[in-house]
């Protein structure tokens, strides 16, 4: 009777496996294209993205314009190429610069203790009480409409999660014997940080980064729907959702750069399970 269900359990994790496998391939697929028409989007688009043509406005798709024209006779398909561009380099922006400067108040934090610690882990606690949405909106209108003041509202609310990550994995390791080999052996504080605690955390690291893109591009993109993204006429998918918003009858000005935000989204969110089941030792489906 064991010998059955150990079988059933080992056939039941072999199609889990699978089943992880293809959604894995499938979202690496999709982002490789994305990945790809972000960098070729200049050279991909068939027309200049924000070039107000008034005799094309609004045009329904057609060979001519694949997916129509919007409102100012722009092409939907050329926007939204462009739009990738725009919409991609932010969020990995985001996601690298929260994922650095959280680390690095973690380790400090944990590595540091006593009173370091606690100032550094309340600052932590005072900008998690927020919603991150709602804080990204008030840093963003506070600093002004564009890319940039963008990025650095979603990075302030965007660090503390890496910050307590890194700080607990830095507590389990700092605790470890190599740590305590180290420092036997005369090497100084900072040092034993950077070369044997630091290579430690970024498995982790790595699989919140995977799993969190997804997000950070959600956000982006809805921070310019409100109007506090990027400067028109700049291409950008959340802004194009929102100025398809009044026209229903003409769909196709919202549902492709819709479609943009939710491939991609969901192709990060495949990748980012599969990294995290694959990295993380304590999840129960590790390959």
């Amino acid at each position: 009777m064991s010998t059955l269900a150990a079988t059933v359990m080992a056939t039941g994790a072999t199609r889990r496996r699978g089943r992880q496998y293809a959604l894995a391939g499938i979202g690496a697929a999709v982002l490789v294209i994305w990945l790809l028409v972000a960098l070729l989007a200049p050279w991909l688009s068939p027309y200049d993205p924000t070039l107000p043509v008034m005799e094309t406005r609004l045009l329904p798709p057609s060979l001519e314009h694949p997916l129509g024209t919007d409102p100012l006779g722009r092409d939907v398909l050329s926007r939204v190429l462009a739009g990738a561009r725009m919409t991609l380099a932010a969020s990995f922006g985001v996601i690298l610069l929260g994922a650095i400067i959280g680390t690095i108040v973690g380790s400090i934090a944990a590595y540091a203790g006593r009173w370091v610690d606690e100032a550094l882990m309340r600052l932590t606690d005072l900008v998690m009480c927020f919603p991150p949405i709602i804080l990204a909106m008030a840093i963003a209108a506070a600093l002004g409409v564009g890319v940039i003041n963008t990025v650095i509202a979603m990075v302030v609310v965007w660090w503390p999660k890496f910050a307590r990550l890194a700080r607990s994995i830095v507590l389990v390791q700092s605790r470890q014997d190599y740590v305590d080999a180290a420092r036997v052996s005369g090497l100084g504080p900072t040092r034993i940080l950077l070369r044997h605690v630091f290579p430690n955390t970024l498995g982790p690291l790595i699989v919140l980064m995977t799993v969190d893109l997804g997000n950070a591009i959600i956000t982006f993109a809805s921070l310019s729907f409100l109007g506090l993204g990027v400067v028109p006429p700049a291409p950008e998918w959340g802004a194009m959702v929102a100025e398809g918003r009044e026209y229903i009858e003409q769909w196709w000005i919202a549902t492709f750069p819709g479609l943009a935000i939710l491939t991609v989204v969901i192709a990060f969110n495949f990748v980012g399970d599969a990294v995290r089941d694959r990295l993380d030792p304590r999840s129960l489906s590790r390959w």
